[in-house]
C-alpha cells in the first residue's frame, strides 16, 4: 500500500494532491485502505484540500456534480462512527440511482433514511435562518444514501473521512414529499430490510431540523468562495444509523403519507478488501 504520511500535514499543496490520487486509484482498483496507515496526520482543512482535487480527478472523467451530502448531522450517525462534529462531501451525476435500482460494483455499501433537499434557487451566505432556507427550496424529497468508505471496516478519522468525500457514493432519489419545507422535521421515517423493521425515526434526528443543515453547508460554502445553486440536490444525514446493504437483499426507506424508497444489491457481490501490507 502507498504510505502518504512522511509529511504529517498530508493535505497542502502536492501532498494533497498524492492523497487524492491515493485515494482515487484505490477506489478504481476496489481496495480498502487502513485508516491506521494512510493519512494519519491529516487536519480538517486540509482534508477539504484532498476532497476538491478527488472531486476533480472525478470531474476530469466526466462526471458532473449536482448537489452535496451533509455527514453526521444525527447523534446516531456521531455515536455510529465516532465523529463529534457534521462534514459534507459532493454528489455526482453517476452516484444518482432510481427507486428500486441495484447497486452495483460498491466496495462494502451501507445505506442511511434521508430527507433531501431540492434548491429553487441559488442560495449562499453565514447565519441564515430556517425561513431563509426554506424560501429558496423547489422540493423536499425522500431519499436514500448509499454510503461506501475507502476506509476499511469504516474505521477513519472525520478528516479522513472527510478527505473522501464523506463517503458518499450513492443517493435512490425518491419522489417529493407532501410537506411544506419549514414541517419537514416531522417526518417519521422507517428503514428495513426485506420488509423488516431495523429502525425508526422522525426527520428532526438531522440537527434538529433538516435545513438547520442546509444553512450550514452554505455558510462552510461561503467561506470557501462558494454557495449553493439552483436545481441542487442536498442530502441532509443518516437518520438512523447506517445498515449494510448486502448481497441478494433490500433495503428500503418508508417515509409518513405512504412513501417508501428502495435499494437492491444483486446476488453475489462480494465486499472488497484490504490487502496485506508489504
Amino acid at each position: 500500500m502507498t504510505d502518504v504520511n512522511e509529511n504529517p500535514s498530508a493535505g497542502r499543496g502536492g501532498d494533497a494532491d498524492r492523497l487524492a490520487a491515493v485515494l482515487h486509484r484505490a477506489r478504481s482498483a476496489r481496495t480498502l485502505l487502513d485508516a491506521g496507515r494512510e493519512a494519519t496526520g491529516l487536519g480538517l482543512d486540509e482534508a477539504y484540500a484532498v476532497q476538491d482535487r478527488l472531486t476533480a480527478l472525478r470531474l476530469g472523467e466526466g462526471r458532473r456534480r449536482i448537489g452535496w451530502k451533509l455527514g453526521y448531522t444525527s447523534a446516531v450517525m456521531r455515536e455510529q462512527m465516532g465523529v463529534s462534529a457534521p462534514n459534507f462531501g459532493p454528489l455526482l451525476d453517476d452516484m444518482a440511482l432510481r427507486d428500486g435500482a441495484e447497486a452495483v460494483g460498491h466496495l462494502h455499501p451501507r445505506v442511511e433514511p434521508e430527507i433531501g433537499i431540492v434548491l429553487a434557487r441559488d442560495l449562499s451566505g453565514a447565519g441564515l435562518g430556517l425561513g431563509d432556507v426554506a424560501a429558496a427550496v423547489a422540493e423536499v424529497r425522500a431519499c436514500l444514501e448509499v454510503v461506501d468508505s475507502i476506509w476499511v471496516d469504516y474505521r477513519f478519522t472525520a478528516a479522513q473521512n472527510t478527505a473522501d468525500g464523506s463517503s458518499a457514493a450513492g443517493v435512490v432519489i425518491g419522489p417529493a414529499l407532501d410537506v411544506a419545507p419549514l414541517h419537514c422535521d416531522r417526518i417519521a421515517v422507517q428503514l428495513t430490510e426485506d420488509g423488516a423493521e431495523l429502525a425508526t425515526a422522525t426527520s428532526a434526528a438531522a440537527g434538529g431540523h433538516p435545513l438547520h443543515g442546509v444553512a450550514w453547508l452554505a455558510g462552510e460554502l461561503a467561506a470557501r468562495g462558494g454557495g449553493l445553486r439552483a436545481g441542487e440536490l442536498i442530502i441532509t444525514g443518516g437518520l438512523t444509523a447506517a445498515v449494510p446493504l448486502r448481497a441478494g437483499h433490500a433495503l428500503a426507506g418508508r417515509f409518513a403519507g405512504g412513501t417508501t424508497v428502495t435499494v437492491r444489491r444483486p446476488p453475489g457481490e462480494v465486499d472488497a478488501g484490504c490487502p496485506a501490507r508489504q
